[in-house]
């Protein structure tokens, strides 16, 4: 996973976040957002997205010799 594609999840989890501690989102939509949030983070810092896998993508800069 490339850095723009970590720290377009991290972002886009600490948005849900504020969303929700601002009481703009609740509910069942909370828990959804919520759970994407996590999962943004997790693979953030893992590096590695397992969605991606299946289908060969990867948005780590390739090197070039």
């Amino acid at each position: 996973m490339g850095s723009t594609d970590r720290i377009i999840r991290i972002s886009a989890a600490v948005l849900i976040a504020i969303l929700y501690f601002t009481n703009t989102i609740s509910g069942t939509l909370a828990l959804v957002l919520g759970a994407f949030a996590i999962i943004f983070i997790l693979t953030s810092f893992i590096s590695v997205c397992p969605l991606y896998m299946p289908f060969g993508l990867s948005t780590r800069k390739k090197n070039i010799e």
